[in-house]
């Protein structure tokens, strides 16, 4: 059988369309695979970082240093009053409310209500389910460990449970990183993820020091606070992934 020209370059056509479409189907897998082995390294690499800080708060190999970094916000004469002037000192206060449980689940709600109303539920569930696992799980954590809140400073804040992990550093890391994830994924322009993601990553680290600052909390709780947070927020996002992925399977 002989073709002629036009059916052959109609044909060339056809197959190198084909090759393209099988040659974009094959990155995007790339990609979503090497997006969950990334996952999973900063899943380990945060598990980790708790850990190991957790082994040295029980053996009190942090004590010196965090009291050190603790005594370094503070007035040399007045160990009372913190570095900085007064509407600095308030406006800390400002920034560790953004990590409060009171602003979280409003936040959290105020996010969810909206996802429902725009007949996304499965994004809703997720946030749900990862908020208020956080919580019981930063309430799990502190009870466990039991750490005494810091005795040097008196507190700018007012607390009700032990001091380590930070709770406020915690949950700040599982809200923000996860409604940051949620938010760059659903954009098409690679700046706008990167700034949804920074803004998530600001947001917690400017909580975690506030606590410090204000004399509620030791350094170490809070790294520790920020590490089980970011593995939180990891492993539901792989949770998620694995979730989306079996409904996806044909059944059978």
């Amino acid at each position: 059988m002989r073709w002629s020209p036009f059916a052959r370059r109609a044909e060339l056509a056809r197959l190198g369309l084909a090759t393209l479409s099988y040659g974009q189907a094959a990155l995007r897998l790339i990609r979503a695979e090497l997006a969950v082995v990334m996952a999973l390294g900063l899943l380990g690499a945060t598990s980790w970082s708790f850990m190991t800080i957790a082994d040295e708060v029980v053996e009190g190999e942090t004590r010196a240093t965090d009291a050190r970094i603790l005594l370094a916000l503070r007035n040399v004469a007045d160990p009372s009053d913190p570095i900085g002037p007064r509407w600095f000192e308030e406006m800390m206060r400002d920034f560790t409310a953004l990590g409060g449980i009171a602003f979280l689940t409003l936040l959290t709600l105020a996010i969810c209500g909206w996802l429902l109303f725009d007949r996304r539920r499965f994004p809703a569930l997720v946030i749900a389910a990862s908020v208020a696992g956080g919580m019981v799980l930063s309430l799990a954590l502190k009870f466990g460990y039991a750490r005494p809140r810091p005795d040097l400073v008196p507190h700018g804040s007012e607390v009700y449970t032990a001091s380590f992990p930070s709770g406020h550093a915690m949950m700040s890391a599982a809200v923000y990183l996860t409604l940051g994830a949620l938010l760059a994924r659903v954009q098409p322009g690679r700046h706008l993820k990167i700034y949804f993601l920074s803004l998530a990553v600001l947001l917690t680290v400017l909580v975690g020091i506030s606590r410090v600052y204000l004399g509620v909390h030791w350094p170490s709780d809070v790294l520790a606070g920020w590490s089980a947070g970011a593995a939180w927020a990891t492993l539901c996002w792989l949770a998620t992934l694995w979730a989306q992925r079996r409904a996806a399977q044909p059944e059978g």
